[in-house]
């Protein structure tokens, strides 16, 4: 499986080991349209044997969808069929809070000062892959979880 972070001007993107944990694995630069992100997006998926790309949601706060997040599945929707796998969308909330987080503060400029431009993109691109990562840990967590529920069964089904 392949993760995807969808910004303005990047694409985060991580993939899934064999362990079923997911790895920051590159940052695209968005294209103009749908289909130069598709190509991208398609040779990535040749070259690593992905079925499936698993797309971050980003909802509201509140988990109604606005504007980013329609934006979003219009682009998830018109990218399906150019890359030939099927897409799902996947709760994203937080995770690039969260990305920032785990990899803590930017990188200083000369002498202390504020990070160059090149700095501050290198981390953001970083940042997109890590929450590439989280989107796509959270769908492979929320598969297992529900495989293992199946597998138990329903608690209460034992206890009558």
């Amino acid at each position: 499986m392949l993760g995807i972070d969808l910004g303005e001007r990047r694409i985060g993107v991580a993939l899934a080991d064999a362990d079923g944990r997911a790895r920051p694995h590159s940052t695209l630069r968005r294209g103009r349209t749908v289909a130069d992100d598709a190509g991208a997006i398609r040779r990535l998926c040749e070259e690593l044997a992905v079925a499936e790309i698993i797309v971050g949601h980003p909802l509201d706060v509140s988990g109604t969808e606005g504007e980013q997040a329609r934006s979003t599945r219009a682009w998830a929707e018109a990218l399906a069929p150019l890359v030939a796998r099927p897409i799902t969308l996947r709760d994203e909330r937080f995770t690039s809070h969260l990305a920032e987080q785990r990899l803590g503060t930017p990188p200083r400029g000369r002498s202390g000062g504020p990070p160059s431009s090149t700095q501050r993109d290198r981390y953001r691109a970083r940042v997109d892959r890590e929450a590439a990562a989280i989107i796509l840990q959270d769908e492979l967590d929320a598969r297992s979880d529900a495989s293992r529920d199946r597998e138990l069964g329903d608690p209460m089904e034992k206890t009558r």
